[in-house]
């Protein structure tokens, strides 16, 4: 009998040595309670408790990744979207984190959706498409902000897809296509425009001066001799031609007339 009861008691010793010390990581901080009173924030390193009397609540400063799940909102253009991120946020304060709030954690990502979703849907379908660095810095403030008192730091928020129906995409393929035949056509006649004004001035320079038009019908000679084709066209002047159909004319008259 002596000898059960303090094997009993030996046992007992073990359990209270084994409570009463705890080692806590470099990245891990311990919220000691006493009596069930906040007491104070405790490690890293070897900790000491009294058995019974104070209790620990160990709380991990590393970054936690929290992924959001995927939300389903309608944007200020009235778009159904798919939206879902991905928030990146540490404890910087144990006690708060402990005592303003039952799960930290779960809070954090409760808020997170509903931030979501309120921030996204009062901005347009474009707006989420195109400018994703300014929305993911306007939903990291609101919800560092509001997890401010938890003790928690947003380090990052990060929209991941958002996901269009099938007809919406294929509304956004045509609206791209038409886009793009829209800059094409403002290039082409652009372009147009460019060279009609380009021939224009170049008629005017060769008015002013016709010998640089003749030049220029001898370097087009030059340039076809030096391709291999067995065809050799040979410009002549329009004022030329005319000039020669009017002495014919005029030839053909004086005949009749005799």
């Amino acid at each position: 009998m002596v000898l059960y009861t303090g094997l009993v008691v030996l046992v007992l010793l073990v359990i209270l040595l084994f409570n009463m010390f705890r080692i806590l990581r470099e990245y891990e901080r311990g919220v000691v309670f006493f009596l069930g009173r906040f007491q104070g924030v405790k490690g890293p390193g070897l900790v000491i408790l009294i058995p019974v009397v104070q209790q620990m609540v160990k709380v991990d400063l590393r970054t936690i990744v929290l992924d959001v799940p995927t939300q389903d909102l309608i944007t200020k253009d009235n778009v159904s979207v798919r939206v879902n991120a991905v928030v990146y946020f540490r404890v910087l304060d144990p006690q708060m984190a402990i005592n303003n709030v039952e799960s930290y954690h779960e809070a954090t990502s409760q808020l997170s959706q509903t931030t979501l979703r309120s921030v996204l849907g009062q901005h347009d379908l474009d707006e989420l498409l195109s400018e994703r660095d300014r929305l993911n810095k306007d939903l990291q403030g609101i919800l560092d902000q509001q997890t401010d008192n938890w003790g928690i730091k947003i380090a990052n928020v990060e929209v991941k897809h958002v996901d269009l129906d099938d007809s919406m995409v294929r509304a956004l393929a045509r609206q791209a296509e038409a886009e793009r035949n829209r800059r094409a056509k403002v290039i082409h006649a652009t372009g147009e425009l460019e060279a009609s004004t380009k021939l224009c001035e170049a008629a005017k320079v060769l008015n002013k001066a016709p010998n640089a038009l003749q030049l220029r019908y001898m370097q087009t000679l030059t340039e076809i001799a030096n391709e291999r084709t067995s065809t050799i066209v040979f410009p002549i002047p329009v004022d030329l031609v005319e000039k020669f159909s009017n002495v014919i004319f005029q030839e053909n008259n004086e005949t009749k007339g005799s």
